[in-house]
Formats: structure tokens, sequence, C-alpha cells
């Protein structure tokens, strides 16, 4: 009988997880009068454009796997982090310690989809068919979705264009820097977080669409994300724009 789901939260460490903070979930978790914990969901690269280290990653996989839980990885950005220049890991590791990952592909050039991979013998493949029929997740004409990924995965594409995010987004993180403005999370892929003081923000709103990401008093922490398209000169007018600003 199917009697829903709870998400059981826990404060972060620059978009991350730690072991320990899965084993203080366990902790809280030990009867039935709370939820069973079963699997662990992080993102790579992480909301805040932070990367998982392979140590990091490991870790976590051998404490789910300690602790018969699942792990899956929310890959929707997953070019972003295995193209940075300080990733240590690659595709295949990311297999060897989720049961089941995404990989991104509207974020990395795609029309529209992500793929699911699934690497653990655990998870029933067949039957996970059959959930995603039922859920209204397969849908018709898939075979164009695949169509993207097949063209993505071939002679490097797929690591070329998340290439060209990252690299756009360390360009304007240097700009930023540059002109003595911190960032509210270390810059490490096409997601980057600088602060500026109100007014700035106002004066760069009306060329440039942005999110606000935290107020912080007359100052305002924004989220600046670069794609595979973005060309570099948009970088250097950005740049150019806030110098005036």
């Amino acid at each position: 009988m199917a009697t829903g789901h709870k998400v059981c939260t826990v404060p972060d460490h620059q978009g991350k997880l730690s072991p320990k903070d899965i084993e203080a979930i366990l902790a809280t978790h030990r009867d039935e009068h709370k939820v069973k914990p079963g699997l662990v969901y992080i993102s790579q690269s992480t909301e805040y454009g932070t990367v998982y280290t392979k140590a990091e990653l490991a870790a976590i996989s051998a404490c789910c796997r300690e602790n018969g839980l699942f792990l899956f990885i929310d890959g929707i950005r997953l070019g972003a982090a295995l193209c940075n220049p300080g990733c240590d890991m690659g595709f295949g590791d990311i297999a060897n310690y989720a049961d089941a990952f995404t990989l991104g592909g509207t974020k990395n050039g795609a029309l529209y989809g992500e793929a699911i991979v699934i690497c653990s013998d655990r998870i029933d493949i067949q039957g996970f068919r059959y959930y995603l029929k039922q859920r209204g997740a397969l849908f018709a004409k898939t075979a164009a979705i695949g169509a993207q990924f097949e063209a993505l995965l071939q002679d490097g594409l797929y690591e070329e264009l998340a290439g060209h995010a990252n690299k756009a987004a360390m360009k304007l993180a240097e700009g930023i820097k540059g002109l003595g403005y911190s960032f509210l999370y270390p810059p490490e892929t096409n997601q980057i977080f600088p602060i500026f003081p109100v007014d700035t923000v106002k004066k760069l709103r009306c060329s440039y669409d942005f999110h606000d990401w935290e107020q912080m008093g007359d100052r305002t922490a924004v989220r600046l994300i670069t794609s595979w398209a973005t060309p570099l000169e948009t970088v250097d007018q950005f740049i150019a724009d806030l110098r005036e600003a």
C-alpha cells in the first residue's frame, strides 16, 4: 500500500551533505513513530555551484551502503561539475558511487530532457519502467529525446559545451573579483553568487535578468549563470557595465 514519503532535510555546508549529516538523521529515526530513511539525495554540482570531491562522494557512498540506503545523484548540472578544472572524477566514478543518477541535458545544450542512469542491481530496472508509465513520466516519442543524448555523448561534445559554460563563468568571476567584490560561495562552476550593493543591482537589472539570491542589509547576493551558449563578449560587456554601475 502506498503511504507517501517524507523529505528529511539538514543544514548544508556550501550546498553539500556529509556522512555526519546522514548519521544524524538515522540516529533520530529509529522506530515506527518516524519515517524510515531509505535514500540520500544530493546534487552534483550543488545548487550553490559547488562541487563534491571524489573523496567526499566516496565517503557519502560508503555511509549509504553501510546503512542500507540508496544514493541518488541529481546530475542536472553534472557536466559543469565534471568539467570544473579542480574536479578529480569522471562519469565512471559517479556510476561507481551512485545507485542511480541523472545526466542533465536541458542545461547542457539539449532541447529537452534528462537521462536516468541506473547503476545498481538493487534497483528493479523492469519495475522502474512500469513506475515511469504509472507516474506519467514515459513520454511518447522518447526516441527523439534519446537522440539528443546520443549526439551529446559523441566526440566530447557534452564536455565541450559544459567546459564553455564554466570558462565563461570563471572569466566573469575574475572580472567581478578584479572590481573588488566578494562572493557568497566560492565560484567553481557556471553558477556564481557575487555580492553587490543594492543600488548596483538595480542599475544592472536595467540590462540583465538575474535572481536576487539573498538580501544582506544594503547588499544583495545575486545568482549569475552562464551557459553553453553564452558569448564571451557578453561577459566582457557585463564587467564593463558593472564597472560603470
